[in-house]
């Protein structure tokens, strides 16, 4: 019984849960439908939002379509009028990129030609700096050869200042020379022609060679008493004709002719003092005869006497030739004999001299 009681309780739990289950199944099922039901209603609203969306949105992209429609007609046509700008651009550009090309070259020669006239200039300065340094090296050394040529130039007209006065103290000695010898020559003659007078014409001659002779003892040339011709009066030559000669007349003179005519002046410095002392001796030859004549007075009519000529008296005055004044200027010896070639000649035409 128990189990028979065991069993229809269990049987009852049984179906009582299946009847559970049932109801909450079918529970689950309404509630499902209901959710479904729910779910198409807000599927629906849903979709009808999202259709009426979607129209709009549509429209929207429509109306954005048509826009970009116009906006790419106009792009295109942007595109297609930058396109042929870009060729006007392109073909501006190769032109001046032709253009610019060849200036380009033309520049470059430019600068090519600029550069090397340049390197030119630049090597032509250096020689001009070169060639300025070379001139002033020159310059200096020119200046310091002129300053030691003036020096010697001053030395030189120093000397030759010396050398002309010294030629015209020559001169001056030439002038009183020749004079002189005039003096004496004139002195001879009128000393002969008045021993010519007093003495008689037999005995003139051994008169004049005793009165002469001496002279040509000290080394003075014999010079005729009575010549045979006339003798002509001899002038002095003007100091203008003895100045100087024809090749120092203003021109400058050499060493060579300032060493000659130095020599010159010592020469004739020598023959003047030469002949001096010949007039010196001529003069104590003077003086010996006229002391020793009167102690050669013989009688009247001897040899001597007949020699002598006729005797002169004691109270005549001396004859002139034994005069003071004759004496004195016979002391610069006789005159040289005519003949006598004259001294040397300087290089240029120097100063005649008459020895």
């Amino acid at each position: 019984m128990l189990l028979e009681g065991t069993g229809g309780e269990t049987a009852t739990t049984v179906t009582a849960s299946v009847n559970y289950l049932v109801f909450l199944d079918g529970m689950m099922r309404s509630r499902t439908c209901f959710c479904a039901v729910f779910r198409a209603d807000e599927s629906q609203a849903e979709l009808e939002e999202f259709q009426q969306m979607s129209r709009d949105y549509e429209a929207e992209l429509e109306t954005e379509l048509k826009q970009c429609e116009s906006r790419n007609k106009e792009l295109l046509l942007d595109k297609n009028r930058l396109c042929i700008e870009l060729e006007n651009l392109k073909e501006k550009f190769e032109t001046q990129h032709s253009e610019a090309f060849r200036h380009i070259s033309t520049l470059e020669e430019d600068l090519a030609q600029t550069r090397a006239v340049r390197d030119h200039l630049q090597k032509y300065i250096r020689e001009l700096e070169q060639a300025n340094d070379d001139l002033e090296r020159t310059k200096r050394v020119t200046i310091m050869s002129l300053e030691d040529f003036e020096q010697r130039m001053n030395h030189v007209i120093e000397r030759n200042a010396f050398l002309e006065s010294e030629l015209d103290e020559k001169e001056n000695l030439l002038e009183s020379v020749q004079r002189l010898k005039d003096e004496a020559r004139d002195l001879r003659q009128e000393l002969a022609v008045r021993q010519k007078e007093r003495r008689p014409s037999s005995s003139l001659g051994k008169d004049a060679d005793r009165t002469d002779g001496p002279c040509p003892a000290v080394g003075s040339p014999s010079i005729p008493i009575t010549p045979s011709k006339p003798i002509c009066a001899f002038t002095t030559p003007p100091a203008s004709s003895i100045r100087r000669g024809d090749g120092l007349t203003g021109t400058p003179l050499t060493m060579s002719t300032r060493i000659s005519a130095l020599n010159i002046v010592g020469e004739l410095l020598r023959k003047v003092g030469n002949l001096e002392s010949k007039l010196a001796s001529c003069r104590d030859f003077v003086y010996d005869t006229s002391a020793s004549r009167p102690s050669l007075s013989a009688a009247p009519g001897s040899p001597l006497a007949l020699e002598r000529g006729p005797e002169v008296p004691a109270s005549m005055s001396p004859p002139p030739q034994y005069d003071s004044s004759l004496v004195k200027r016979l002391e610069f010896g006789p005159a040289p004999p005519r003949g006598i070639s004259q001294g040397p000649q300087s290089p240029q035409g120097g100063v005649k001299i008459l020895l």
